[in-house]
C-alpha cells in the first residue's frame, strides 16, 4: 500500500507534553539511583555490618539484573502493553525501595537491590517507547527525546547532589526511600495522561531467548565489573566465555524464529547502528569521567559529598541545554556532523583534563561542562535515529536495545577508565617506610585507602603518603583522560562514516 508522504503528522498538544513530564519521573529516578548509592556505602557498612561480598553485591545486584532483563522486558511491553508494564514496574519499584530503606541485614538489602533491578528493567524501555507513540511530529518527537536523554544524563550527575544532601540530613535508607514520593504521582497521572500502546501482532513468549540474553548480559556486566576490581583473572575469562556462548546462541535463535524477540535486521540500518555505537561510547566515557572526578573532588580537594555534587551541576545544566538546542540544528546540519562533532567536543573535554593542572578541581569542572555540551547533543539525536528507524509497534524492543547500550556503557566506563586510574595509581604510589603490611597494602590499592591510612599516622609520614597518593592518582586521571579522548575521537569517525548517507532530519 503506498505511503502518504504529504500528509502532515498529528502534532502533540498539552496532554502529550504533560505526559512527557510524568514519564520523566522514572527516568530521573533510575538515573539518580545509578550513582546515589555509592555515597551511602560507608554508613551502610557501619549500620548493617555486611560482609565484603554482601557489600559488593549491594552495588552490583541492581545493574546486573537490570542489564540482563532490559531486552526481554522491552519485548514483553510490546506484547502486554507498555503503559501497563510501566505501572507494574513503578508499583514494584516503590514497594521494594521501602523494603530496602529499612533492610535489617546486608542479605536483605542485596535481595532488595536485585528486585529493584527487576522492576527497574520494566521502567526504562517503557518510557522511551511510549514517547515514540506519543509524539508523531518529527521535531516534537526530537524535542521529547532530547528531554528524555538529557534527563537521564543529568540524573546521573544529580545523584551525588541528592545523595550528599540526604546523607547530611537523614539516615542511609533515605537514598532508597525517595523513590516512593517520586513514583506516586506517576501511578496516579499515567493512566489519565499516557495512552496504552502495544504491538498489535506480538510473537509468542520466548522464554529460552529471554534466558539466553539475560545470561549473556549478566555475565558480560559481571566480567566488566570484576575486571575493573581485580584485573584479568580466570573469573573474568570465564564470564567472557559464558557471555560469548550465550550471546551466540541468542543470535542464532533470533535468526531462526519467525517472530524474534530481537529483530537483528535492525542492525542493517546504518542510522540505528550508528546511534547505538554513539550512545554506548558516550555513556562509557561520561560515567567513567564521573567515577574519577567525584573521587578527586572529595578525597584530594576535601569537599564533602554535597559540595562535590554541587560542583557537578554546571555540567548537568549544559547537558540539558545542549540536548534541547540541538533539536533546532538538525534541520540544517546532517546527523553525521552532529553526532561526530558532539563526540569530538566530548574528546576535547578529556584533552583538557589530559593537559591541565588538576589542583583546585576547576579544570575538572570546566571539562565536565565541555563533555556535557557534546554529550547532550550527540545522545539526543542518536536516540531519535534509533527510534525512527523502527516501526511504532517495535518501539519497545528498540528502546530496550538503546537502554542496554546506556547500561553497558556505564559498566564499561568504570571498567575501562576506572581500571586505568586504579592500575596507574597502584603502580606509582610509594608508601613511606614504617607502615605495617596491612597499611601498605591498603594505601597501595586506592586513594581512599591511602587517605584512611594517613589519618592514623604521624604528620610527617602522613604528609609523605598523601603527596605520593595524590600524585599517583593524578597520573591515573591523566592516563584515563587520554584513553577517553582517543576512544571518543575514533568513535566519532566510525559514527560519521555510518551516517554519511543519512540526510538532514526533517523539520516542521
Amino acid at each position: 500500500m503506498p505511503s502518504r508522504p504529504l500528509e502532515a503528522p498529528v502534532r502533540a498538544g498539552a496532554r502529550e507534553w504533560a505526559a512527557l513530564v510524568v514519564l520523566m519521573l522514572p527516568v530521573l529516578l533510575i538515573s539518580v539511583d545509578n550513582t546515589v548509592l555509592n555515597f551511602a556505602l560507608p554508613e551502610i557498612s557501619r549500620e548493617l555490618r555486611p560482609t565484603g561480598t554482601q557489600l559488593l553485591w549491594t552495588v552490583d545486584a541492581y545493574p546486573l539484573v537490570l542489564a540482563g532483563l532490559l531486552v526481554p522486558m522491552g519485548s514483553l511491553g510490546d506484547r502486554v502493553g507498555r503503559r501497563r508494564l510501566l505501572l507494574v514496574g513503578s508499583t514494584g519499584f516503590a514497594a521494594v525501595s521501602a523494603l530496602a530503606a529499612f533492610a535489617p541485614t546486608g542479605a536483605v538489602l542485596v535481595a532488595a537491590r536485585a528486585l529493584l533491578g527487576l522492576f527497574g528493567s520494566m521502567l526504562m524501555p517503557a518510557t522511551l517507547s511510549l514517547l515514540r507513540n506519543l509524539f508523531h511530529d518529527p521535531t516534537q518527537r526530537r524535542t521529547a527525546i532530547a528531554v528524555w536523554a538529557t534527563g537521564f544524563s543529568a540524573g546521573g550527575a544529580l545523584g551525588p547532589v541528592v545523595g550528599g544532601f540526604l546523607l547530611q540530613h537523614f539516615w542511609w535508607g533515605s537514598v532508597f526511600l525517595i523513590a516512593v514520593p517520586v513514583l506516586l504521582p506517576l501511578l496516579v497521572l499515567a493512566p489519565l495522561l499516557v495512552p496504552e500502546s502495544r504491538n498489535p501482532a506480538p510473537g509468542p513468549v520466548d522464554v529460552p531467548s529471554a534466558a539466553l540474553i539475560m545470561t549473556a548480559m549478566v555475565a558480560l556486566v559481571y566480567g566488566i565489573k570484576d575486571l575493573g576490581s581485580h584485573g584479568p583473572t580466570p573469573v573474568v575469562a570465564g564470564a567472557a566465555l559464558l557471555a560469548a556462548a550465550a550471546g551466540t546462541l541468542f543470535v542464532r535463535r533470533q535468526l531462526r524464529q519467525p517472530v524474534p524477540m530481537l529483530d537483528l535486521r535492525l542492525f542493517r540500518h546504518a542510522p540505528f547502528t550508528g546511534g547505538l555505537v554513539n550512545n554506548l561510547v558516550a555513556s562509557t566515557t561520561f560515567i567513567g569521567f564521573l567515577f574519577f572526578v567525584s573521587q578527586y573532588l572529595q578525597l584530594v580537594e576535601g569537599m564533602p559529598p554535597l559540595q562535590a555534587g554541587l560542583a557537578l551541576l554546571p555540567g548537568a545544566a549544559v547537558t540539558i541545554v545542549s540536548g534541547l538546542l540541538v533539536v533546532h540544528v538538525v534541520g540544517f546540519v546532517p546527523p553525521a556532523l552532529v553526532l561526530g562533532g558532539g563526540l569530538l567536543v566530548m574528546a576535547s573535554g578529556f584533552l583538557l583534563v589530559l593537559v591541565g593542572d588538576l589542583s583546585g578541581g576547576a579544570v575538572l569542572v570546566v571539562a565536565l561542562v565541555v563533555i556535557g555540551l557534546g554529550s547532550g547533543a550527540a545522545q539526543t539525536i542518536a536516540g531519535d535515529l534509533i527510534l525512527t528507524e523502527v516501526a511504532p509497534e517495535q518501539a519497545g524492543a528498540a528502546s530496550a536495545i538503546s537502554e542496554t547500550a546506556y547500561e553497558l556503557g556505564a559498566g564499561l566506563g568504570v571498567a575501562v577508565l576506572g581500571t586505568a586510574v586504579t592500575a596507574s595509581y597502584a603502580h606509582r604510589v610509594t608508601p613511606p617506610p614504617g607502615l605495617d603490611a596491612e597499611q601498605a597494602a591498603t594505601a597501595s590499592e586506592t586513594l581512599g585507602g591511602a587517605v584512611d591510612v594517613a589519618a592514623v599516622l604521624d604528620p610527617a609520614p602522613a604528609e609523605e603518603l598523601l603527596a605520593s597518593a595524590v600524585a599517583a592518582f593524578e597520573a591515573g586521571v591523566h592516563l584515563s583522560a587520554g584513553i577517553g579522548a582517543v576512544l571518543l575521537a575514533g568513535t566519532s569517525v566510525v559514527v560519521a562514516l555510518l551516517l554519511r548517507r543519512v540526510p538532514r532530519l526533517r523539520r516542521r
